[in-house]
């Protein structure tokens, strides 16, 4: 029985030393996989910063000039102004995460004031930067640097990766019919890195294109639009259902050309036509056949002066009687009520263009532009339609939102009209 309680004791001394060699060397494994691991993370961590300096030196010469002009005059604020693709990962706008949160449907008005307050950390077009701080200097210096024929303005609140072919081809026909022209759009995303890579191929020709954050606070200041945008950003205003971005940048749209004038267009709009000779206009969307009145406007196209009292009135309407619950309630509807209302007060000077200024086809009958034709009598109806189009029209407003999806078939209206419109011309029937 003693020999046997050796025998026991000896083996569990001998497991215990075991055990705290297996221990000994299991955090000796740990270690150096854990060095490993930092070894490599500060690897890859140095090769992301030397790409990226490489693609700030190559983006960056675009705007160096620029920059350093603003820089040298600022005597404001000590931080150095980086141009965008200057910006650390800190400061730089990341485009593929600058979503615009959707309100929920099919719930209260409360429900959705507090939806709005809770997400309103995510509505990034909201937020301040070195931007939106410089927005104003960056519109002046641009507009002033050349001599623009005409300023056009858009506006893309999205991701810049959904910036796509057919909106290029929109920027492709201005920029054939106003080769002397300046487009600036207003996106927080397209003023990025990635916004400049879908840019370049214009600004390799030459041509004035420039995407900028726009600093909403200093657009809607001292206007009516100010009040629904303070509102809004605290969250006191029930949003609606209807995507806010939608609704803002139908108030962004008056409110950059009551600042600056100039012309606004959709992101779906091909031009055909110069706009040189156009001022203070508005198109009519339909118009009734028989005593030849329009019937409904639309705010797709808006060509205006600086200061003009009618988009103040455009402005002041969106703020007072705002519905996010109903499409079309703040834009097409809005003009035409404010139109309706004003038309015969004398001080407002502006006219409406019928319907084949901006919008040949309504969202239905657009499709047929899309069409190639598939005889003798389809073919009669293209060229017909083509010569009535660059007779009459300014260009074509394609209602993206109902023909997304469509084609851009060889042979149709719409692709006779691109092919003679584009300055690239790359995928024209895969738009």
């Amino acid at each position: 029985m003693k020999i046997l309680s050796a025998v026991f004791i000896l083996s569990r001394a001998k497991l215990s030393r075991i055990l705290s060699k297996i221990i000994t060397l299991a955090v000796l494994i740990f270690i150096i996989y854990t060095v490993c691991i930092v070894s490599e993370i500060s690897h890859k961590s140095v090769a992301f910063y030397t790409n990226h300096k490489q693609i700030a030196g190559e983006l960056g010469t675009h705007e160096g000039a620029d920059q350093g002009r603003i820089l040298e005059s600022s005597t404001i604020s000590p931080i150095k102004l980086r141009s965008i693709q200057e910006e650390s990962d800190d400061d730089r706008v990341d485009d593929d995460k600058d979503h615009f949160p959707v309100p929920p449907f099919n719930v209260s008005e409360q429900e959705r004031i507090e939806w709005l307050r809770k997400n309103i950390p995510k509505f990034e077009i909201f937020k301040s930067n070195n931007f939106t701080r410089r927005f104003h200097d960056r519109v002046l210096d641009f507009f002033n640097r050349d001599s623009c024929e005409v300023q056009f303005f858009m506006t893309w609140i999205a991701p810049a990766k959904w910036f796509g072919e057919r909106e290029f081809l929109a920027m492709e026909s201005l920029f054939k019919v106003h080769p002397r022209g300046c487009l600036m759009i207003l996106s927080r995303s397209m003023d990025s890195a990635r916004g400049h890579r879908i840019l370049k191929p214009l600004l390799d020709r030459g041509l004035k294109v420039k995407a900028v954050t726009p600093d909403l606070a200093f657009l809607f200041k001292g206007t009516p639009a100010k009040t629904w945008f303070d509102g809004i950003r605290s969250g006191e205003k029930d949003p609606g259902e209807i995507s806010l971005a939608q609704n803002l940048s139908n108030l962004l749209r008056l409110a950059v050309l009551f600042k600056y004038g100039g012309v606004y267009l959709d992101t779906d709009f091909i031009v055909i036509k110069p706009f040189t000779g156009l001022k203070n206009s508005i198109g009519a969307q339909s118009m009734d056949v028989e005593s030849k009145k329009w019937t409904r406007l639309n705010n797709a196209i808006l060509v205006f002066d600086m200061n003009h009292p009618l988009l103040f009135k455009f402005m002041e309407e969106f703020a007072y009687t705002f519905d996010g619950n109903k499409w079309g309630h703040n834009g097409p509807y809005l003009v035409s009520r404010v139109v309706e209302r004003v038309r015969k007060r004398p001080g407002y000077n502006f006219r409406v263009l019928p319907p084949m200024a901006f919008y040949p086809a309504d969202w239905i009958r657009i499709r047929k532009f899309f069409q190639k034709p598939k005889n003798q009598n389809d073919l009669r109806w293209v060229k017909a339609k083509l010569l009535q189009l660059n007779g009459e029209t300014y260009g074509v407003h394609l209602w993206n939102k109902q023909t997304c999806r469509l084609t851009i078939q060889e042979g149709s209206v719409l692709g006779r009209l691109i092919s003679d419109h584009c300055v690239i011309c790359n995928k024209i029937n895969s738009s």
